[in-house]
């Protein structure tokens, strides 16, 4: 009997091995580490400038430790990694230059070095969040097409939670100091399309780390924007 092509991808990954669930762990560890000693410092510091110039670090381990667990990692998971790391760099640049797609805003200093206004790091996020939400969403025993806009959801709330953070913390900042609903929407959109691309993409679509990474990155700004209300 032939299998729905809504379950026949979803990723039901075999019992890992001893060794395997030692590096699951030991990579879980610096993960929280890094982020509860992040979370401390900008929380409670008297000197979270500090603290914020670890961010691109931190971006970079995580983006490094997910790589590492990706079973796949072949020139069609390069191309894919590549393709959505401009496609969210030239979004950004587009965005800052017309203010037409996410509303008026500009880049501070905590997020590095910047080209044509956005920090060249900023792909590297995009990549990051549509990666880890698309395996997320092959959990569901949905179509492609219903999955891309439930990861298109996850990367929208992992925004709304980013947001009071990245503009208190300077990460980017915005016309009037008002978070436009036009961000929202703007993300939605891009990142729909980025999950079409994600579905329509031939690799392993199975990561064990993801669910604590992206646990724990909604937690740590969930916490954050509390804290600094």
């Amino acid at each position: 009997m032939p299998v729905p092509e809504s379950t026949q991808h979803l990723p039901v990954p075999p019992v890992a091995p001893d060794a395997q669930r030692r590096r699951l762990r030991v990579a879980q560890a610096i993960l929280l580490l890094f982020h509860t000693t992040g979370f401390l410092g900008l929380a409670f510091s008297q000197n979270p400038g500090f603290y914020l110039q670890f961010v691109p670090l931190n971006l970079l381990l995580t983006a490094l430790l997910l790589w590492l667990f990706q079973p796949d990692r072949g020139p069609i998971f390069s191309v894919f990694s590549v393709v959505v790391m401009a496609v969210g760099f030239f979004v950004e640049v587009v965005g800052i230059q017309t203010g037409k797609l996410f509303g008026v805003y500009e880049y501070g200093a905590t997020l590095g070095t910047k080209w044509l206004g956005v920090p060249v790091i900023i792909g590297l996020n995009w990549l990051l969040l549509t990666y880890m939400t698309g395996i997320l969403a092959r959990f569901l025993p949905v179509p492609g097409f219903v999955r891309a806009l439930v990861a298109a959801g996850l990367m929208v709330g992992m925004d709304v939670c980013i947001e009071p953070v990245a503009v208190h913390y300077d990460f980017w900042s915005w016309q009037f100091n008002r978070i436009p609903l036009q961000n929202f929407k703007g993300w939605f959109a891009v990142a729909l399309i980025l999950q079409v691309y994600f579905n329509r993409t031939e690799f392993v679509k199975r990561n064990p780390l993801v669910p604590f990474v992206y646990l724990l990155q909604l937690l740590f700004f969930f916490g954050l924007g509390w804290l600094i209300r």
